[in-house]
């Protein structure tokens, strides 16, 4: 159920619905609703969202926020990444509290994942 004043829904662009669609169902097992031709969402993933046809990307270096997902094994996830055509553009890195990794979907919107510190 939405809260007032909680954070409900994001969008990002998309240049290719099914190749990005494709990529996180490989790499986090995400579902997705099409709505017609130029819009697909997803739910249940922390914060549900979606993506529309547009040849526009979601950067930090253009400001866009950053989108931080989970992982329990790093480097499995960034193994995954790559091999289901995503693209590390800031290798593995840590921070307080615990490690992560850039990257891009084949669309080319920028996430990030990240885990613990190795104790």
């Amino acid at each position: 159920m939405s809260e007032h004043g909680k954070l409900s829904y994001v969008e990002f662009p998309a240049s290719d619905l099914e190749a990005t669609k494709a990529f996180f169902v490989a790499v986090f097992d995400w579902s997705f609703t099409d709505y017609g031709p130029d819009y697909t969402s997803f739910s249940d993933q922390g914060l549900n969202g979606g993506f529309y046809k547009s040849g526009l990307k979601s950067l930090t270096e253009n400001g866009s926020a950053l989108l931080v997902l989970y992982s329990r094994d790093l480097e499995q996830t960034l193994d995954t990444v790559t091999q289901s055509g995503g693209t590390v553009v800031k290798p593995i890195f840590s921070f307080p509290g615990g490690r992560r990794f850039h990257f891009t979907e084949p669309s080319g919107n920028e996430f990030a994942v990240w885990s613990e510190s190795d104790a």
